[in-house]
């Protein structure tokens, strides 16, 4: 795993250095939009809604709207001088009992690991009293450039940070069927009570699975077995079916292009040796001609007097 926040647990004067990491991760099965005809990704496009031009994404601004169908823009400038918080420490505010913490305010579950030898006896002292005293503790802390509400608990002697969402972020039950008056009768009442104690019995989580997910993966291996699959468009695929990098695919194409011009071009060289003595030859035959017409101009003159008679013909 790999940590994504580092700070100090802090507790009257005690201070634990620690690393945060993700304690969950979702295993649902993902899938990409793709054409259907050859499996080809899609993409998309920043575009303003107004006239429809694509927008770069170093034009883009935050915008608040109004209820009036108004736009306040807001840059970076604007929001540098913010009270955010840049605190590298996780503040225990009090210690309260875990069943007066509703699970609807949890919202992601992360590990603290002590950072460090001389982190390990303090994270123990911290860690055995929380687990000894049957409480949580209640904090404070700055990820993601904003204050969060969380608790600190123990799981299996790890530190667990439940980063909480803030009261006012709670939907109140407004339903009308709450308002009426049903009358549940003391036998129907018994019953369900039966039923229940029937089904009583203890958590155990690995007696759960996703039955969808593993129905989906299900048809996936399916359809790969029969090679009921495609190849995108510039994506080639190795035997086992193996993906080949692009960048890969590119560079063995401009090494291959090369090679096989390298190849042409030893043909070229060694057609244009073999041409090359003829040409010689012949260069030495011309100005043999001239130095003859200049020693002899008589055995020049019967050759030009034929020509001139083929002329006249």
């Amino acid at each position: 795993m790999r940590a994504i926040w580092k700070g100090a647990v802090s507790f009257g004067l005690i201070s634990i250095p620690v690393r945060l990491f993700r304690a969950t991760e979702e295993r649902d099965v993902s899938f990409h939009q793709v054409r259907r005809s050859d499996g080809s990704r899609i993409k998309y496009k920043r575009v303003a809604a107004a006239d429809g031009e694509e927008v770069q994404y170093a034009d883009i601004a935050k915008g608040y709207e109004l209820p009036g169908g108004e736009t306040v823009i807001l840059t970076d400038d604007d929001l540098a001088d913010l009270p955010l918080t840049t605190s590298r420490s996780i503040e225990v505010d009090a210690f309260v009992p875990l069943e007066q913490v509703d699970p609807i305010y949890f919202e992601r579950s992360y590990y603290l690991e002590p950072e460090g030898n001389q982190a390990l006896k303090p994270y123990a002292l911290l860690r055995d009293a929380l687990e000894r005293s049957g409480r949580v503790a209640i904090v404070k802390v700055a990820l993601r450039r904003r204050e969060q509400l969380a608790t600190l608990r123990v799981r299996d002697g790890v530190f667990v940070l439940e980063t909480m969402l803030w009261p006012d972020e709670i939907r109140p039950p407004e339903f009308e069927f709450l308002d009426e008056d049903v009358t549940v009768r003391p036998q129907e009442l018994a019953m369900a009570e039966s039923l229940i104690e029937s089904l009583a019995g203890d958590f155990d989580p690995t007696q759960y699975t996703d039955a969808y997910r593993e129905a989906v993966e299900a048809v996936v291996t399916s359809k790969v077995e029969g090679r009921d699959v495609v190849s995108p468009p510039g994506v080639d695929t190795r035997e086992g079916g193996e993906v080949l990098d692009l960048m890969a695919a590119l560079r063995a194409s401009v090494a291959a292009a090369k090679k096989a011009r390298g190849a042409e071009g030893d043909k070229v060289d060694g057609a244009e040796g073999a041409a090359s003595p003829a040409k010689k030859s012949t260069g030495k035959k011309a100005p043999a001609k001239k130095a003859a017409a200049g020693k002899s101009p008589a055995k020049k003159a019967p050759a030009k007097k034929p020509a001139a008679r083929k002329k006249s013909a």
